[in-house]
Order: structure tokens, then C-alpha cells, then sequence
């Protein structure tokens, strides 16, 4: 896909890799980034006459739907916003499940099916979903996360399926773990946002439906094809 002149709506743009990706999108020559956050106020100041604020709860269907109102078009919608909560599987209450399905699952949904008569006013575009490599194969520590992404992982592959008619491609992108707020408690090597994103922008201008940006993602990705018990006990080792 090519990004030139295009409008793009982000989720959690205001930090770590969705702050990252309103402005590699700038450099792509796209005509406008909706940059969206539950507190306008905390986004960063971008330099660039394109950003337009935007407030998005995506726990709050009617927020959701009122930012749908205000946009006139819409081409890219990239679903970046997320938690992570900390909460074994043996331990996490259902509250604390909750809240990772709420942002990470349902928000998704909420936004998608907000924004996408916008996209399908367009006669096509696309919808990109940060998915994770998490949700692939559960760690026991970060259980909600977890299973949350696995959802996503599979509302991704509906959505991929349901949309192809309408000429809207549907994107996963499975990060590992990225130098942001969102990770800085995992005990892990990271990977660079700026890099991460710039790989995730190239990729969807490439055309990649399944995209794992960085050093950790992209090995764990072939194990996943080749043995997916092999990642499962790969994450057993982080229990």
C-alpha cells in the first residue's frame, strides 16, 4: 500500500510505538494523522500541521463512536492502543483479566467497527491490529495480556476474512518486546520503537498481511510455524 496522500487514524498515539508511528507515517508523505489518546493533553507535540488530535477512550463505546463523527474520511485506521497487566495465570483476579480484554480485545473491536464505514466510503484501505507475539503462545505471567492478544490474533484473521470483497486489507503485527512504558518491567532485551515501527511501515507499504518487526519477533515467528509447542515451552521458561 502505498501511504502517499493517504489519511491514518492511531490508537494510543501518545507514547512508545503508537507516538512512533504518527511520525514515520509523517514521513511518508500521508495526508493526515488522527492522532488519538484518552487525554489529548499527553500526546507529544509532533511539529506537523497533519496531527489532529483526537480523544479516544477505546473503553467507552460512546467516545468512540462520537470521534467516528467527527472524521470526514478515513483510508489507514491502525489499532495500537494497549495495557499490559502483570497478573499470573494461577493468581490474576477476574478484574485484572478484564482490563487487558477490555482495551486489548474489545477496544479493538469498538474502534474497528466505528471507523470502518469510513475506510469502506473510500472504496478500500486498510486495518492494522498490534497484535503481539504473546498471542501466539501464552506467558503465564502476563496472562490477561496473553489472552487477550490471542483474540485479537483471531479477530484479526475474521476480519481478514470478512473484509477481502471490500478491497480492505487487514494487517497482524507481532512485536516482542520493544523499548516502551508498555514493557519496560519485562526482563528482556528490547528492541528500538523507532526501528520497530519503521520496520512496520515498510512492511505495510510491502503488503504484508502478517508483519514481525524485530529481532526477537521475527525468529520466534519461524519457530511458531515450524513447532508452535516449541514457543509454548520457549515462554515456559519465563513462567
Amino acid at each position: 500500500m502505498n501511504m502517499q496522500g493517504k489519511s491514518v487514524l492511531v490508537t494510543g498515539a501518545n507514547r512508545g510505538i503508537g507516538a512512533a508511528l504518527v511520525r514515520a507515517l509523517l514521513k511518508q508523505d500521508v495526508s493526515k494523522v488522527y492522532a488519538a489518546a484518552r487525554n489529548p493533553s499527553a500526546l507529544p507535540d509532533f511539529g506537523d500541521a497533519r496531527v489532529v488530535p483526537l480523544q479516544i477512550d477505546v473503553t467507552n463505546p460512546d467516545e468512540v463512536k462520537a470521534a467516528a463523527g467527527k472524521i470526514s474520511s478515513l483510508d489507514v485506521l491502525i489499532n495500537n492502543a494497549g495495557i499490559m497487566t502483570f497478573a499470573h495465570v494461577l493468581s490474576a483476579t477476574p478484574e485484572e483479566l478484564a482490563a487487558d480484554m477490555d482495551v486489548n480485545y474489545y477496544g479493538t473491536l469498538r474502534v474497528t467497527q466505528a471507523f470502518l464505514p469510513l475506510i469502506e466510503k473510500q472504496g478500500g484501505g486498510a486495518i492494522v491490529n498490534l497484535v503481539s507475539i504473546a498471542g501466539l503462545a501464552s506467558v503465564a505471567a502476563i496472562s490477561g495480556y496473553s489472552a487477550s492478544k490471542a483474540a485479537l490474533f483471531s479477530a484479526t484473521q475474521a476480519m481478514r476474512i470478512a473484509l477481502k470483497a471490500k478491497n480492505i486489507e487487514v494487517i497482524g503485527v507481532f512485536p516482542g518486546p520493544i523499548d516502551t512504558d508498555l514493557a519496560k518491567d519485562l526482563p528482556l532485551d528490547k528492541a528500538s520503537a523507532d526501528e520497530t515501527v519503521d520496520n512496520i511501515v515498510n512492511a505495510i507499504i510491502a503488503g504484508s498481511e502478517d508483519i514481525y518487526p524485530d529481532p526477537t519477533s521475527f525468529p520466534l515467528s519461524d519457530l511458531w510455524k515450524t513447532d508452535p509447542k516449541g514457543l509454548e515451552k520457549f515462554f515456559a521458561n519465563m513462567a
